[in-house]
């Protein structure tokens, strides 16, 4: 393994981390954006959806920009963007301010969260094993790091600004730095495999037929309308239906986002031991048995329990989908990446509206069984999740991660 691969590893690993601490900073601080805004309970679920909106307008955006930049050099551009949007949300006074940055963050996480996994993608596949969830793991810290941080801002009634520019002024140099070590598809092709001599990837000229990627899209839409009922209804839950205190139901979403940080970091063990399709079914069944705990919890206790197991299942859906798109389309992997990046934000959109209005309609206990059987859709796609044949070269099969890596000693 070339000292390249190592650097351009560890760069986008913090890449990662540090738009976990971005994002978790803003989301976890909406109520104190919406009282330095003044903006009212009926205006606010518009200001909320235009962000993950706009996110797939940056990310549709990226699949174009990428057949002229490389990836690198979106993310290069994209995570200041970012960083400097948290900080105009924080800093602003007018409500027309505010919807500036927002739309300048979402935007930016559009090409950001695209061009991190494309450099994802590509450099698990130069490693020949599975590193994906290792990135996602990252950024689960980075969420939890962020939470952290809102939460002392809270705690000593800091304003938004001076919670985010002691942030913003460390990490912005922090990843410009970083930067130059990012691994593009060609640079990592040049330094493993014989076929980079030529500077090209597997399969190059191949183009993403949208029926064959249909299946992941649906496996990363029901994934994250499971993590947007965590993070948008765990804390209602818990309080209005199980009883639970004020202070305890903070607690669910918290043991959601270090569950996941645990899950993803051992996950890439997984699946170089069983293979992804087997990760993917158990993540899928472990996710759908915690909707069911949460669902018929008598308490407090027994639903935290759920939401562990939430954090678990949900945890490797998302990397492992990226990397299935990968596999699929070695030589369109940006643009497939980038198409799928898109229903992350619709299953956003979708999940938290969806078990907010079951709520309300029928019941929230009646609500936690509907993304239940959602994920549990993930079961008959799974086979999506194996080596493809190979439609482009004479039909053989690609071999499985899990396979490289023990042919090269990868474990």
């Amino acid at each position: 393994m070339t000292d390249v691969l190592r650097r351009g590893r560890a760069s986008l690993a913090f890449s990662f981390l540090v738009q976990g601490v971005a994002f978790a900073l803003l989301v976890t601080r909406i109520p104190a954006i919406q009282d330095r805004y003044g903006v009212s309970d009926a205006l606010l679920p518009a200001f909320l959806a235009a962000v993950p909106i706009l996110a797939g307008v940056g990310s549709v955006s990226t699949e174009r920009l990428v057949k002229r930049v490389a990836p690198s050099r979106l993310l290069r551009w994209s995570q200041p963007v970012v960083l400097l949007a948290l900080l105009g949300v924080g800093a602003g006074e007018r409500m027309v301010e505010l919807g500036v940055a927002l739309a300048a963050f979402g935007l930016a996480v559009g090409v950001l969260d695209a061009s991190m996994n494309m450099l994802g993608v590509s450099l698990q596949r130069s490693y020949g094993r599975s590193i994906m969830l290792s990135f996602h793991a990252a950024y689960s810290l980075g969420g939890i790091v962020g939470a952290s941080l809102a939460w002392v801002g809270a705690h000593w009634e800091l304003a938004l600004w001076v919670s985010y520019l002691p942030v913003v002024a460390v990490l912005l140099p922090a990843v410009l730095v970083g930067s130059r070590w990012y691994v593009d598809d060609g640079d990592a092709a040049s330094s493993v495999g014989e076929e980079a001599a030529e500077g090209k990837a597997p399969g190059e000229g191949q183009v993403v037929v949208f029926k064959w990627l249909l299946p992941l899209c649906l496996v990363m839409t029901v994934a994250y309308i499971g993590d947007s009922t965590v993070s948008n209804w765990s804390a209602k839950y818990l309080q209005d239906v199980l009883g639970s205190s004020e202070q305890m139901a903070t607690v669910p979403y918290n043991v959601y986002m270090v569950t996941t940080l645990l899950g993803r970091a051992i996950g890439d063990l997984g699946v170089r031991r069983f293979g992804a399709v087997a990760v993917v079914r158990a993540g899928a069944l472990v996710a759908a048995g915690g909707f069911a705990v949460v669902a018929g919890a008598p308490g407090a206790w027994v639903g935290m329990l759920g939401f562990t197991l939430l954090g678990l299942g949900l945890c490797v859906l998302v990397p492992q989908t990226f990397a299935a798109a990968g596999r699929l389309f070695p030589g369109a992997s940006d643009a497939a990446v980038a198409r799928l990046n898109v229903f992350n934000y619709v299953g956003f959109l979708i999940g938290s509206p969806l078990v907010g209005a079951l709520g309300d309609l029928w019941s929230y206990r009646g609500a936690m069984l509907v993304p239940m059987v959602l994920v549990l859709v993930t079961l008959v796609y799974a086979r999506s999740f194996a080596p493809q044949p190979d439609r482009y070269g004479g039909g053989h099969e690609r071999p499985r991660t899990a396979d490289v890596g023990r042919g090269s000693n990868g474990l």
